[in-house]
């Protein structure tokens, strides 16, 4: 498969990796195409999105999905976050083989599942 140097660098050299313990906004999602897990752990104050850490357990474009997911929601508020979409992903990664989508795709549920996530203990 061939894969953007952009993604190559997120694989080679993923940002935010891990959990967040002061997170209170986390998310775990799965891929129904392969089996990827995606954890997505935020830390929002006011609103903002302060910090973002994520642990895959899947192929190099998951992994690049995640990192880059991380760099895109910081900053963002909440009303943001949901405006990042799964084909946004995969053009700011150089386009993702066809057969990789669902990494994008899962980025896209994490953000769903952790703004439910937050607004529950809000």
């Amino acid at each position: 498969m061939k894969y953007s140097a952009f993604v190559l660098d997120h694989v080679k050299n993923p940002r935010n990796v891990g959990e967040l313990p002061c997170s209170n906004a986390k998310a775990r999602v799965r891929s129904s195409a392969d089996g990827d897990i995606l954890q997505l752990h935020l830390q929002i104050e006011d609103e903002v999105v302060k910090d973002a850490r994520f642990k895959v357990y899947g192929c190099g474009a998951a992994i690049a999905t995640g990192s880059l997911l991380t760099e895109l929601v910081i900053g963002k508020t909440v009303r943001e976050l949901p405006l990042i979409t799964n084909e946004q992903i995969s053009q700011r990664m150089g386009g993702l083989p066809p057969q990789k989508i669902h990494c994008s795709v899962l980025a896209e549920e994490a953000i769903a599942a952790a703004i439910e996530d937050w607004k529950s203990k809000s």
